[in-house]
Protein backbone atom coordinates (compact mmCIF):
# COMPACT_ATOMS: atom_id res chain seq x y z
CA UNK A 1 0.00 0.00 0.00
CA UNK A 2 3.10 1.94 0.15
CA UNK A 3 6.40 3.37 -1.19
CA UNK A 4 9.01 4.67 1.14
CA UNK A 5 12.48 5.59 1.16
CA UNK A 6 15.00 5.39 4.36
CA UNK A 7 18.39 7.58 4.30
CA UNK A 8 21.11 8.37 5.88
CA UNK A 9 23.34 11.59 5.22
CA UNK A 10 26.97 11.03 3.67
CA UNK A 11 28.23 12.28 7.42
CA UNK A 12 25.67 10.43 9.22
CA UNK A 13 23.99 13.67 11.32
CA UNK A 14 20.78 12.79 9.74
CA UNK A 15 18.16 10.16 9.44
CA UNK A 16 15.11 10.13 7.69
CA UNK A 17 11.58 8.37 5.70
CA UNK A 18 9.82 9.84 3.14
CA UNK A 19 6.67 7.38 2.44
CA UNK A 20 3.61 7.99 0.43
CA UNK A 21 0.39 5.76 -0.13
CA UNK A 22 -3.25 5.19 -1.23
CA UNK A 23 -4.03 4.87 2.46
CA UNK A 24 -5.24 7.43 4.97
CA UNK A 25 -2.03 9.41 7.19
CA UNK A 26 0.76 7.06 6.43
CA UNK A 27 2.80 9.39 8.30
CA UNK A 28 1.12 8.07 11.48
CA UNK A 29 1.77 4.73 10.72
CA UNK A 30 4.85 3.81 8.27
CA UNK A 31 7.81 6.19 9.78
CA UNK A 32 10.31 5.95 12.87
CA UNK A 33 13.91 7.47 13.34
CA UNK A 34 15.94 8.32 15.99
CA UNK A 35 19.03 10.77 15.27
CA UNK A 36 22.16 9.46 14.83
CA UNK A 37 20.68 6.04 15.36
CA UNK A 38 18.77 4.83 12.08
CA UNK A 39 15.41 5.07 10.67
CA UNK A 40 13.01 2.82 9.41
CA UNK A 41 10.25 2.34 7.60
CA UNK A 42 7.20 -0.89 8.46
CA UNK A 43 4.81 -0.97 5.33
CA UNK A 44 2.22 -3.49 3.92
CA UNK A 45 0.78 -4.90 7.05
CA UNK A 46 2.81 -2.67 8.57
CA UNK A 47 4.22 -3.97 12.72
CA UNK A 48 3.77 -0.61 14.44
CA UNK A 49 5.90 -2.79 17.00
CA UNK A 50 8.86 -2.95 14.48
CA UNK A 51 9.48 0.95 15.04
CA UNK A 52 10.22 0.64 19.22
CA UNK A 53 12.17 -2.75 18.54
CA UNK A 54 13.91 -1.29 15.48
CA UNK A 55 15.56 1.61 16.86
CA UNK A 56 16.27 -0.60 20.08
CA UNK A 57 18.51 -2.81 18.18
CA UNK A 58 19.93 -0.18 15.95
CA UNK A 59 20.79 1.78 19.29
CA UNK A 60 22.86 -0.98 20.21
CA UNK A 61 24.72 -0.60 16.84
CA UNK A 62 23.81 -3.80 14.92
CA UNK A 63 23.80 -3.83 11.18
CA UNK A 64 20.67 -2.36 9.53
CA UNK A 65 20.35 -5.83 7.62
CA UNK A 66 20.84 -7.85 11.37
CA UNK A 67 17.59 -5.49 12.46
CA UNK A 68 15.65 -6.74 9.59
CA UNK A 69 17.03 -10.20 10.22
CA UNK A 70 16.08 -10.05 13.44
CA UNK A 71 12.50 -8.42 13.70
CA UNK A 72 11.11 -10.32 10.87
CA UNK A 73 12.59 -13.62 12.11
CA UNK A 74 10.68 -13.37 15.63
CA UNK A 75 7.10 -12.26 13.59
CA UNK A 76 4.94 -15.01 12.58
CA UNK A 77 3.31 -12.39 10.47
CA UNK A 78 6.51 -11.75 8.32
CA UNK A 79 5.32 -13.08 5.14
CA UNK A 80 2.89 -9.93 4.68
CA UNK A 81 5.52 -6.80 6.28
CA UNK A 82 7.59 -4.92 4.37
CA UNK A 83 10.46 -3.47 6.00
CA UNK A 84 13.08 -0.54 5.50
CA UNK A 85 16.27 -0.19 7.50
CA UNK A 86 19.17 2.32 7.60
CA UNK A 87 21.36 2.62 10.87
CA UNK A 88 24.01 4.84 11.77
CA UNK A 89 26.54 3.10 9.30
CA UNK A 90 26.87 1.10 6.52
CA UNK A 91 24.35 -0.04 4.29
CA UNK A 92 20.85 -0.47 4.15
CA UNK A 93 18.40 -3.52 4.28
CA UNK A 94 14.58 -4.11 3.17
CA UNK A 95 12.43 -6.87 3.45
CA UNK A 96 9.81 -7.87 1.38
CA UNK A 97 7.69 -10.32 2.61
CA UNK A 98 5.88 -13.17 0.06
CA UNK A 99 2.59 -12.10 0.97
CA UNK A 100 2.77 -8.43 0.22
CA UNK A 101 0.67 -7.47 -2.59
CA UNK A 102 1.88 -7.33 -5.92
CA UNK A 103 3.62 -5.73 -7.20
CA UNK A 104 6.55 -5.40 -4.49
CA UNK A 105 9.90 -5.43 -3.33
CA UNK A 106 12.13 -3.16 -2.34
CA UNK A 107 16.44 -2.08 -3.04
CA UNK A 108 19.22 -1.12 -0.37
CA UNK A 109 22.86 0.61 -0.46
CA UNK A 110 25.14 2.21 1.18
CA UNK A 111 23.01 4.51 3.86
CA UNK A 112 19.66 4.03 1.92
CA UNK A 113 16.67 1.71 1.16
CA UNK A 114 14.03 1.67 -0.80
CA UNK A 115 10.49 -0.86 -0.84
CA UNK A 116 7.22 -0.33 -2.04
CA UNK A 117 3.93 -2.77 -2.69
CA UNK A 118 1.53 -2.55 -4.72
CA UNK A 119 2.86 -0.71 -6.65
CA UNK A 120 2.28 -0.36 -10.88
CA UNK A 121 6.00 -1.93 -10.99
CA UNK A 122 9.29 -2.25 -10.21
CA UNK A 123 10.11 1.08 -11.70
CA UNK A 124 8.64 2.82 -8.81
CA UNK A 125 11.40 1.72 -6.84
CA UNK A 126 14.11 2.29 -9.29
CA UNK A 127 13.21 5.51 -10.31
CA UNK A 128 13.24 6.44 -5.81
CA UNK A 129 16.62 4.47 -6.27
CA UNK A 130 18.20 6.62 -9.10
CA UNK A 131 16.36 10.00 -7.78
CA UNK A 132 18.00 9.48 -4.36
CA UNK A 133 21.54 8.59 -5.53
CA UNK A 134 21.74 11.13 -8.37
CA UNK A 135 20.12 14.43 -6.02
CA UNK A 136 24.03 14.36 -3.63
CA UNK A 137 23.80 18.08 -4.97
CA UNK A 138 20.54 18.77 -2.67
CA UNK A 139 19.98 19.39 1.10
CA UNK A 140 18.65 15.95 2.79
CA UNK A 141 15.09 16.81 3.44
CA UNK A 142 15.10 18.00 -0.34
CA UNK A 143 16.31 15.18 -1.85
CA UNK A 144 14.25 12.71 0.15
CA UNK A 145 10.97 14.59 -1.37
CA UNK A 146 13.18 14.63 -4.68
CA UNK A 147 12.88 10.49 -4.79
CA UNK A 148 9.50 10.40 -3.51
CA UNK A 149 8.24 12.88 -6.15
CA UNK A 150 10.49 10.52 -8.64
CA UNK A 151 8.87 7.22 -7.16
CA UNK A 152 5.43 8.76 -7.49
CA UNK A 153 5.75 10.11 -11.01
CA UNK A 154 6.86 6.80 -12.14
CA UNK A 155 3.62 5.26 -11.27
CA UNK A 156 3.59 4.88 -7.48
CA UNK A 157 0.99 3.49 -5.47
CA UNK A 158 -1.44 1.40 -8.34
CA UNK A 159 -4.42 2.96 -6.19
CA UNK A 160 -3.85 6.11 -6.47
CA UNK A 161 -2.82 8.88 -4.31
CA UNK A 162 -3.93 9.72 -0.66
CA UNK A 163 -1.15 10.96 1.69
CA UNK A 164 2.46 10.90 2.36
CA UNK A 165 4.77 12.33 5.17
CA UNK A 166 8.77 13.41 5.67
CA UNK A 167 10.61 12.53 9.10
CA UNK A 168 14.27 13.76 9.50
CA UNK A 169 15.91 13.92 12.87
CA UNK A 170 19.34 15.37 13.38
CA UNK A 171 21.09 16.12 16.70
CA UNK A 172 19.39 18.64 18.48
CA UNK A 173 18.20 19.88 15.01
CA UNK A 174 14.83 20.82 16.33
CA UNK A 175 12.55 23.50 17.00
CA UNK A 176 15.02 25.54 19.56
CA UNK A 177 17.16 23.08 20.06
CA UNK A 178 15.21 21.25 22.24
CA UNK A 179 14.54 18.22 20.36
CA UNK A 180 16.36 15.92 17.26
CA UNK A 181 13.52 16.40 15.01
CA UNK A 182 14.86 18.55 12.34
CA UNK A 183 11.65 17.64 9.99
CA UNK A 184 8.15 15.73 10.52
CA UNK A 185 5.55 16.89 8.23
CA UNK A 186 2.26 14.87 7.14
CA UNK A 187 -0.22 15.51 4.42
CA UNK A 188 -2.66 12.98 5.57
CA UNK A 189 -5.57 13.32 2.58
CA UNK A 190 -5.26 14.86 -0.19
CA UNK A 191 -5.37 14.75 -3.97
CA UNK A 192 -1.72 15.46 -4.91
CA UNK A 193 0.01 14.45 -1.44
CA UNK A 194 3.76 14.43 -2.45
CA UNK A 195 3.54 17.79 -4.83
CA UNK A 196 1.89 19.04 -0.75
CA UNK A 197 4.62 17.87 1.05
CA UNK A 198 7.17 19.46 -1.26
CA UNK A 199 5.04 23.04 -0.39
CA UNK A 200 5.27 22.35 2.86
CA UNK A 201 9.19 21.88 3.29
CA UNK A 202 9.69 25.13 1.14
CA UNK A 203 7.40 26.29 4.02
CA UNK A 204 9.28 24.68 6.46
CA UNK A 205 12.62 25.76 5.48
CA UNK A 206 11.58 29.23 5.13
CA UNK A 207 10.26 29.37 8.75
CA UNK A 208 12.73 26.92 11.21
CA UNK A 209 15.60 26.54 9.34
CA UNK A 210 18.66 28.48 10.70
CA UNK A 211 20.79 30.64 8.61
CA UNK A 212 23.55 30.43 6.65
CA UNK A 213 26.48 32.39 8.44
CA UNK A 214 28.17 33.16 5.92
CA UNK A 215 25.24 35.32 4.27
CA UNK A 216 24.08 37.12 7.51
CA UNK A 217 24.34 41.20 7.19
CA UNK A 218 25.21 43.42 9.86
CA UNK A 219 22.79 45.32 11.69
CA UNK A 220 24.11 48.53 11.04
CA UNK A 221 24.14 51.63 8.64
CA UNK A 222 21.65 51.77 5.70
CA UNK A 223 21.13 48.21 6.26
CA UNK A 224 19.36 49.14 9.85
CA UNK A 225 17.88 52.43 8.71
CA UNK A 226 15.73 50.11 6.59
CA UNK A 227 14.63 47.63 9.06
CA UNK A 228 13.55 50.38 11.17
CA UNK A 229 11.71 51.99 8.40
CA UNK A 230 9.78 48.53 7.63
CA UNK A 231 8.89 47.64 11.22
CA UNK A 232 7.92 51.13 11.93
CA UNK A 233 5.39 50.36 8.66
CA UNK A 234 4.51 47.00 10.04
CA UNK A 235 3.43 48.52 13.42
CA UNK A 236 6.58 47.69 15.37
CA UNK A 237 8.24 51.20 16.93
CA UNK A 238 12.27 51.29 16.94
CA UNK A 239 13.53 52.35 20.02
CA UNK A 240 16.55 54.56 19.70
CA UNK A 241 19.29 52.17 19.95
CA UNK A 242 18.23 50.46 16.75
CA UNK A 243 15.78 48.30 15.31
CA UNK A 244 16.93 44.77 16.95
CA UNK A 245 14.32 44.41 19.66
CA UNK A 246 11.36 45.18 17.58
CA UNK A 247 12.65 43.05 14.68
CA UNK A 248 12.96 40.03 17.11
CA UNK A 249 8.70 40.99 18.34
CA UNK A 250 7.68 41.17 14.47
CA UNK A 251 9.83 38.05 13.86
CA UNK A 252 8.20 36.16 16.86
CA UNK A 253 5.06 37.23 15.12
CA UNK A 254 5.86 35.72 11.80
CA UNK A 255 7.30 32.87 12.95
CA UNK A 256 10.60 33.43 11.71
CA UNK A 257 12.60 33.50 15.61
CA UNK A 258 14.90 31.10 14.57
CA UNK A 259 16.31 32.41 11.66
CA UNK A 260 17.69 35.22 14.59
CA UNK A 261 21.20 36.16 15.37
CA UNK A 262 22.04 39.50 17.55
CA UNK A 263 23.47 42.27 15.50
CA UNK A 264 22.72 40.31 12.22
CA UNK A 265 19.77 39.73 10.20
CA UNK A 266 19.27 36.97 7.75
CA UNK A 267 18.77 37.84 4.01
CA UNK A 268 15.95 35.29 4.16
CA UNK A 269 14.39 37.49 7.27
CA UNK A 270 15.03 41.10 5.29
CA UNK A 271 13.31 39.85 1.91
CA UNK A 272 10.37 38.45 3.69
CA UNK A 273 10.22 41.91 6.04
CA UNK A 274 10.31 43.55 2.65
CA UNK A 275 7.47 41.43 1.57
CA UNK A 276 4.87 42.00 3.95
CA UNK A 277 5.94 45.70 4.90
CA UNK A 278 3.70 48.94 3.27
CA UNK A 279 6.06 50.35 0.32
CA UNK A 280 8.73 52.10 2.34
CA UNK A 281 11.45 54.32 0.28
CA UNK A 282 14.57 53.29 0.47
CA UNK A 283 17.01 55.45 2.81
CA UNK A 284 18.97 57.73 1.15
CA UNK A 285 22.42 57.43 1.85
CA UNK A 286 24.15 60.74 2.92
CA UNK A 287 22.60 64.65 3.70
Amino acid sequence: MTFSLVARSPDGRLHGVVVASKFLSVGAVVPAAEAEVGALATQANANLAYRPQGLTLLRTGVAAADAVAGLVTADPGREHRQLGVVAATGPGASWTGPACHPWAGGQAGDGWAAQGNILTGPEVVDALRDAWLGGSALPFAERMIAALRAGDEAGGDRRGRQSAALLVVQRGGGYGGGSDVLVDLRVDDHPDPVTELGRLLAVHTLLFSRPDPATLLDLTGAVADEVAALLTALGHPVADDGPEAALVSWAGVENLEERLVPGRIDPVVLTHLRGVAPHVPAPRSGS
